[in-house]
């Protein structure tokens, strides 16, 4: 095949190209060596294209010269060559081709895939005719690269200009639609979908199910995923992520072992999403057989799989194992720093987590972002650091630029309150560019709790019950402000407000898993199968803790009772129970990973240090603000929580 540069060229063009600038000139030297690698890459068999119009100019005129500006376009499109294919286009356009719609759409195409949306969009607006796959194209620009809403504006032309979408349109669309949360279109969509011949078609079905688990409607999901007769690997993931995404971990543990019963080989995308939830579930069982069953299947190379394992193992308590894995990784990209620095924050290992950050700015060259920096103050939080926390949120916002959002401002009111700085604290939540949360109150009522601070206690109260009349937890908290004090009028005052609105305190629940089953217990719960042994147990472990010196303390119970009645509430807690139940059921020296809905009160804090130390056992709280190593009896939280 004749190189195009070789191309026979009227003598009119020959002396344009002759006569043109120098630094023009020199641009023909990288698209000629671009035109030569073209040519190889050009395939043997001829693609079917249409004639040139005969309006276009003299050049066109030439079915060989045509074919070959197509063939070469399509190995610019191949390769992804957005210089060669920029230098072509002019060529084009001299030659008076550039109008053609076979090249013009070639052109769209490499355009969009490059990034350069909006020169994709000007050849787009100024072609006469187009069709699907001109659409196709530019909507997936735009449902990738943005804005999203131009997407859906796109979708809605393409059906008013009568182009009828396909099975490549609907998943598109839908993802733009899953981006932007905008559940009216998506629904619009699903309506016209079954009216085609693509109501059946697998990838528009995930795309409908993952469309509406984006938009939080689970069910409208499984209704989707229920009515497809035949389920590939793609449908069961968009379910499994769904159930994930939307707070629901066990149904996506579930749900993957269906799809295995049901003869579908996991993949990769299964993995990551069950091994997500595992991680939400505080499945760490479950996670180490997904594991093993990743490296069984060749998977151990990949980083996709390795930084869900990261993050499943911090979430599950085991950083030692999740920081192997980290130092595994092939590339570190700026997600699995995060999951690494979250985890440490979570568990309260702040130094390490504060020198995973530094190394990952100094050495790796990583720029972190918002998620970053919630990490980074979580552990600082966690671990009592205030000066390094205030130095931190300051980097953030003039260094990086990065614009404090609430979950920022919480670990900051939280770790000032902790502290007892509750002007500063107050200060930072009046001066905050967005109304405060439920969260930033929360917080400073926390640490009012803490320090009792009966009258800004108060005061975030208010607010909290302006922003959640119907949380028991709010009225529970400045109760226990009230009874801490002594106030027992006040304290009896508010529960009995909570009465006359119909609240009722959250029960408070402790979980364990077992050989692929979790045990759940509440507060003095007599209900599991093994009780008698669970009480024998912890009869045993306070007879023990006796002889070291431990006193029961009544403090953390809040109702004005005798101190007998107290001691009694208070040693049937059920996290308790839940970590006798793991003694008596597991071989010695067994960790254990006990999860409860509460926060851990400080005589049960006392207690699992204590039995830590006698049974030999490391015990991991995961409460409802963070987790709790107890090892030879103490706790990583250093007793600050």
């Amino acid at each position: 095949m004749p190189l195009l540069g070789r191309q026979r060229m009227s003598p009119s063009v020959l002396s344009k190209s002759r006569n043109a600038p120098s630094h023009r000139r020199g641009l023909r030297r990288p698209l000629s060596s671009f035109l030569c690698r073209a040519t190889a890459l050009a395939p043997t068999t001829p693609i079917a294209v249409s004639p040139p119009p005969r309006s276009n100019s003299h050049l066109a005129s030439s079915p060989h010269s045509y074919y070959h500006y197509t063939s070469i376009l399509q190995s610019c499109v191949a390769a992804g060559s957005l210089r060669a294919g920029r230098q072509l286009h002019g060529r084009l356009l001299v030659s008076g081709l550039g109008s053609d719609t076979v090249l013009a759409t070639k052109l769209v195409d490499l355009y969009a895939a490059r990034g350069h949306v909006g020169q994709a969009r000007r050849l787009f607006d100024g072609m006469p005719k187009r069709n699907v796959f001109l659409w196709n194209v530019l909507i997936r620009a735009y449902a990738r690269e943005g804005p999203r809403e131009t997407a859906v504006q796109l979708y809605h032309g393409m059906v008013e200009h009568g182009v009828e979408p396909d099975n490549f349109t609907y998943p598109l669309v839908l993802k733009a639609c899953a981006a932007l949360l905008d559940l009216k279109t998506g629904r619009e969509v699903h309506e016209c979908v079954l009216g085609t011949r693509w109501g059946e078609d697998v990838f528009v079905r995930a795309g409908l199910v993952d469309m509406y688990a984006k938009c939080g409607c689970v069910d409208d999901a499984r209704a989707v995923f229920d009515g497809i007769a035949v389920r590939d690997a793609v449908v069961w993931n968009s379910m499994i992520a769904a159930y994930g995404q939307n707070g629901q971990p066990m149904e996506a543990l579930s749900l993957c072992r269906d799809m295995a019963t049901n003869g579908v080989w996991p993949t990769i995308a299964t993995l990551v999403s069950t091994i997500s939830a595992a991680a939400d579930a505080a499945a760490l069982p479950r996670g180490r057989e997904l594991h093993g069953f990743g490296w069984r299947r060749g998977f151990w190379q990949q980083d996709k799989l390795k930084t869900s394992l990261v993050d499943m193992y911090a979430k599950s308590g085991w950083v030692q194992v999740a920081r192997v894995l980290f130092e595994q990784l092939m590339k570190r990209e700026l997600v699995s720093w995060n999951a690494m620095i979250c985890g440490y924050g979570m568990h309260g290992h702040a130094d390490e987590a504060l020198e995973l950050f530094n190394k990952m700015r100094a050495e790796a060259q990583v720029t972190p972002d918002n998620i970053t920096f919630v990490g980074v103050l979580s552990a600082c939080n966690h671990g009592g650091m205030v000066k390094e926390a205030k130095y931190l949120f300051g980097l953030m916002v003039d260094v990086y630029s990065i614009k404090p959002t609430v979950q920022h401002f919480t670990c900051l009111v939280d770790v000032l309150g902790h502290a007892g700085r509750f002007e500063e604290a107050y200060d930072l939540i009046k001066g905050m560019s967005m109304e405060p949360d439920s969260g930033i109150w929360g917080a400073l009522l926390n640490g009012c709790k803490i320090h009792k601070n009966i009258e800004l206690g108060e005061l975030a109260l208010q607010k909290l019950i302006e922003l959640e009349p119907e949380d028991a937890g709010n009225y529970v908290l400045l109760s226990n402000i009230y009874a801490q004090s002594g106030k027992w009028e006040n304290a009896a005052k508010v529960r009995k407000l909570m009465t006359n609105r119909g609240l009722k305190k959250i029960i408070a629940c402790s979980w364990i898993e077992f050989k692929g089953r979790t045990h759940g217990f509440l507060v003095g719960d007599a209900s599991h199968p093994r009780s008698d042994e669970i009480y024998e147990e912890l009869e045993r472990l306070e007879g023990l803790m006796s002889d070291a010196g431990y006193v029961p303390d009544t403090m953390p119970v809040f109702h004005n009772v005798g101190d007998d009645e107290k001691r009694n509430m208070v040693r049937s807690h059920s996290e308790r129970l839940a970590i006798a139940f793991g003694l008596i059921s597991t071989p010695p020296g067994t960790k254990l990973l006990v999860t409860k809905n509460l926060r851990v009160c400080e005589d049960c804090h006392v207690v699992i240090k204590l039995i830590s130390q006698i049974a030999q056992r490391e015990i991991i709280i995961r409460d409802v603000n963070r987790y709790h190593h107890f090892v030879n009896g103490e706790c990583s939280c250093k007793d600050y929580w």
